[in-house]
């Protein structure tokens, strides 16, 4: 591999050559991968549901129900 000069450059190389000699590291990597993906799409999807599309269709109506909530309580 060419030798490169910037901090950022080596940064970079250092990370490359290391996934490349991985053997146990990679399956690693896609263990935590599919944990994320988990974490951050199937819980957002089961957990935390669109609630202002159910009060309303148009962006107005979003907005005139928040208001409502924050003024009243």
């Amino acid at each position: 591999m060419a030798q490169r000069n910037g901090f950022w450059a080596r940064a970079v190389d250092l990370y490359v050559d290391g996934f490349r000699s991985m053997t146990v590291g990679k399956t690693l990597w896609l263990i935590i991968a599919i944990k994320l993906f988990i974490f951050f799409v199937i819980i957002k999807i089961l957990f935390f549901p669109n609630f202002l599309s159910s009060k309303s269709d148009s962006d107005e109506g979003k907005a005139q129900y928040v208001r409502e909530q924050l003024l009243d309580r």
